[in-house]
């Protein structure tokens, strides 16, 4: 009997390192979030269609989740919708599916008569925080979106950019895990979207997953070498 209380520490630390195992053994989960240049559609090309089977090829291994789903991957893409409609669907979808890695790429479907920037970083910080509030240790890839040729619609858009950078510095201050990705440099509408000038063109996605990729990639590295560590 004495013998048993004394084996019972050693199981329950045995017990332990199995369970740390076995999360380890996880690959990362990512949620996409956004609007129809995240849902993607039949007239245009989407920065998943490139960058999944890329990061495939690469041999990383990832979990797309989402409530939605198409030949790619599952994801949280909502054509036509704005930043305020994805707040208030945010808590149900990350509540079904806490990813630990976010994609969030909106700011598209206001109108720059309605001067939507201040409301936009608002609804995107709440989006951020209702998130952390379910998962404490989300990381999150936070956009500045591509440009559009579509005007005065998106004239608002390089000042949306400015915003969503001192967004993430503020958030980054909090200790927030938030990775700024700056989509718009580098992109052109006039040349890397089709002819509605905002959707992106096979040139303008793999643009978009290029920098979705260099932001990944680094923090995927640092959680294998976590994981091999836990492995040892």
């Amino acid at each position: 009997m004495l013998f048993m209380i004394k084996l019972r520490p050693i199981l329950a630390v045995i017990l332990s390192m199995m369970n740390v195992a076995a999360f380890a053994a996880e690959p990362p989960s990512i949620l996409a979030l956004g609007d129809s240049i995240t849902q993607g559609g039949k007239t245009f090309v989407c920065y998943r269609q490139i960058l999944v089977p890329e990061l495939s090829k690469r041999g990383v291994a990832l979990q797309w989740i989402g409530p939605r789903k198409d030949l790619t991957s599952a994801h949280a893409g909502y054509g036509g919708r704005n930043t305020k409609y994805l707040l208030g669907i945010s808590k149900e979808i990350y509540s079904k599916y806490p990813a630990d890695i976010v994609l969030i790429h909106s700011g598209h479907n206001s109108f720059s008569e309605d001067k939507p920037v201040s409301g936009i970083i608002r609804d995107t910080e709440a989006i951020i925080d209702t998130m952390r509030k379910i998962n404490p240790d989300v990381t999150i890839l936070l956009a500045q979106v591509i440009p559009a040729g579509k005007l005065p619609k998106y004239s608002y858009i390089p000042e949306l950019n400015q915003q969503l950078a001192l967004l993430a510095t503020r958030l980054i201050k909090r200790n927030y895990n938030i990775v700024l990705v700056d989509h718009a440099v580098q992109f052109d509408w006039k040349t890397d979207t089709i002819s509605d000038k905002v959707h992106p063109n096979a040139s303008g996605a793999k643009k978009m997953a290029t920098k979705w990729m260099d932001a990944l990639l680094p923090l995927l590295e640092k959680n294998e070498q976590i994981h091999a560590i836990l492995r040892v």
